[in-house]
């Protein structure tokens, strides 16, 4: 096994079980001062006009951002939401809540880091490049699989750069979380089958790497014994499940907190930058296309997908442009961690610029 050099950390505190929202007031409360009472809610908008809002400790200093989880998060939105909270507040806020799904986590923990920071979002893109703790952020997810809400990462597309990148560094980890399995009730089947598969996917990679950690080794394989009973079972949706994948997300986000990913991710970063496909539909569109890379974990995935029907998009490249298929072998070889993580130093020779683009072609 190798040693990995990099700072890992995990989440300071938590609240886990059903009504556990209910303990956010009493977790908030001691954040407010005199100086800083504000906090910031950044809340999936399937929420807005939902009763889940009402029950909120939001106050009137407080302010409120309803996130589009069908579009990934950008740089340039971060900076956004930076300058515009930067203009509604005298002072740093005192706390950052993000409410949803992966994409609403990644807001929080990004708009936390610049705040305690400063500059552009696309300046802290790559691994440990923050200098500063950022605000006190609280995660609560409403959906179970990405990680976000343990992970030392919050991933940004950079249109500019055509690029997606985490901005990975240990003050990124949110500092409390609140896991309420009653959160994720209402996930439809094939968003609840997309992020779960996430985490899977950031387990077998992890296994499958060459930067073994015999304590992501732990969270892994703990993981995926609690999302095989999950996906072994009938009915994905029932609470007794929606507990295992709770816990099953937070430990593979807290498995890729002290390992790296694979190949799935940087081809999946591909498909999210080049053509916007929303993170975990891209992570299962490429999955079912790495049986040179992972031969029996793409076995066990094709079957899970048959037995709960699930639909995977297909022919996303077929007769792509060669300028277009160019931009996503730029989008995916720039990972060059998780690439090495999976095939060593020589990876660029096993991943030409025409098997990427012919495995691409085959999605």
């Amino acid at each position: 096994m190798k040693n990995i050099p990099d700072l890992t950390k995990i989440v300071g505190s938590y609240h886990f079980g059903s009504d556990s929202i209910s303990a956010l007031e009493a977790t908030i409360a001691p954040k407010r001062d005199r100086n800083s009472k504000a906090c910031i809610f950044f809340i999936d908008h399937f929420f807005q006009g939902n009763k889940l809002i009402d029950s909120l400790p939001i106050m009137q200093e407080d302010s409120v951002f309803y996130i589009d989880s069908s579009n990934e998060p950008t740089t340039e939105q971060i900076d956004l939401y930076v300058t515009k909270i930067n203009e509604i507040c005298i002072n740093i806020p005192c706390c950052i809540i993000g409410i949803g799904g992966g994409t609403t986590m990644d807001i929080a923990k990004a708009v936390s880091i610049l705040l305690g920071n400063g500059g552009k979002a696309e300046k802290y893109q790559g691994w440990n490049l923050v200098n500063n703790p950022g605000v006190f952020k609280i995660g609560i997810p409403t959906l179970s699989g990405t990680g976000a809400e343990s992970s030392r990462t919050c991933v940004l597309v950079n249109k500019d750069k055509n690029i997606k990148l985490g901005i990975n560094s240990p003050f990124t980890v949110f500092d409390h979380l609140i896991l309420d399995p009653k959160l994720s009730a209402t996930v439809p089947k094939q968003q609840f089958f997309y992020t779960a598969m996430d985490t899977y996917i950031h387990c077998i990679e992890s296994l499958n790497g060459k930067y073994r950690h015999d304590l992501a080794d732990i969270f892994s394989k703990n993981a995926l014994r609690l999302l095989r009973e999950v996906m072994h079972s009938n009915k994905l949706n029932e609470l007794e499940n929606r507990k295992k994948l709770l816990i099953a997300s937070y430990l593979g986000g807290s498995a890729i907190g002290n390992s790296y990913v694979g190949v799935v991710h940087p081809f999946s970063a591909g498909l999210s930058t080049v053509l916007g496909t929303h993170h975990c539909e891209a992570n299962c569109i490429t999955m079912g296309k790495m049986s040179e890379f992972y031969p029996d974990e793409t076995d066990e995935f094709l079957t899970i997908v048959k037995k709960h029907k699930i639909k995977i998009p297909e022919k996303l490249c077929v007769d792509m442009e060669y300028d277009l298929l160019s931009k996503l072998y730029e989008a995916c070889i720039i990972h060059e961690k998780p690439l090495e993580n999976a095939l060593g130093n020589n990876y660029k020779n096993i991943l030409s610029k025409e098997k990427i683009i012919n495995i691409y072609m085959g999605m």
